[in-house]
């Protein structure tokens, strides 16, 4: 078995990405961190910052290069990168939808598939997609995220079985409620916004509880030590939900019939 020794994260400048590196960085992996910042939360030895717009292909190209050039290989992908937008989806235009889908999806798209060339030429790589429960629970005002998500969680899935026999593996970690802050970063539409909306006292409602539960959400080193534990094994896991109760909701969502799962989920988020 080949060990993960070189690896590029995206989205690695705070929060569950600046928490990977740390503690990738720490079981000796040398960690690209990548940003729009091109900065990192705590300067470490293993830890390398740079600039990165995942949206820009041509970017991500030139620093998977770099990267082989300086390293002489990449071990694993980490695409963490993403954002958030909140708000019903009457009302949605298409420029804030596609917002949504462009980092967290189309971003890691592109990402994937500027390293899946180096990792066939090694026959060996490692891709991980941060996607999140929501991409099997989907909650009300927040379709878009829940969406983009689930995307990602099937491309993943998707790839892992075409690149059966390479040597490349493909996992998605799904988190639940983290402490990060994408709370505080979360964009609103202007549906959202509209004092006249029709919406407006159950949105009222839904963000209270959504971002308590994130203010009271899991630390980011929990996602972080989720993903090493994935590149260090023999064979990584199609699909991880972090922590025992997020586990056991995962578990719920595939066992209850839709209509009841819905009802439950409107009565709590909305």
């Amino acid at each position: 078995m080949e060990s993960v020794k070189i690896v590029l994260l995206t989205g690695g400048s705070s929060g569950i990405g600046a928490a990977t590196a740390r503690v990738l960085a720490e079981a000796g992996m040398t960690v690209y961190a990548a940003s729009r910042r091109g900065t990192v939360e705590t300067p470490a030895p293993g830890i390398i910052p740079a600039s990165l717009d995942v949206n820009d292909a041509s970017q991500t190209e030139a620093l998977v290069k770099r990267i082989v050039e300086t390293e002489g290989r990449i071990d694993a992908v980490v695409c963490n990168a993403g954002n958030g937008i909140y708000g019903p989806v009457e009302g949605t235009t298409d420029a804030e939808a596609r917002y949504q889908f462009e980092t967290c999806y189309f971003g890691s798209l592109k990402t994937i598939q500027a390293c899946l060339p180096v990792f066939r030429k090694q026959g060996f790589g490692r891709i991980i997609t941060i996607t999140s429960v929501m991409a099997i629970l989907q909650l009300p005002f927040q379709g878009f995220y829940s969406s983009a998500k689930a995307a990602l969680l099937a491309l993943s899935e998707s790839l892992s079985m075409e690149l059966k026999g390479s040597g490349i593996e493909c996992c998605s970690i799904l988190p639940g409620d983290v402490r990060t802050g994408f709370t505080a970063a979360r964009r609103f539409n202007a549906a959202a916004q509209d004092p006249d909306s029709p919406y407006k006292a159950r949105m009222e409602k839904n963000l209270r509880k959504i971002e308590k539960d994130e203010r009271d959400g899991m630390a980011p080193e929990v996602i972080a030590k989720a993903i090493r534990r994935q590149l260090e094994r023999r064979h990584m896991a199609v699909r991880i939900i972090p922590r025992l109760d997020y586990g056991a909701v995962g578990f719920l969502v595939r066992i209850l019939p839709e209509r009841p799962k819905l009802r439950l989920l409107n009565r709590i988020y909305a």
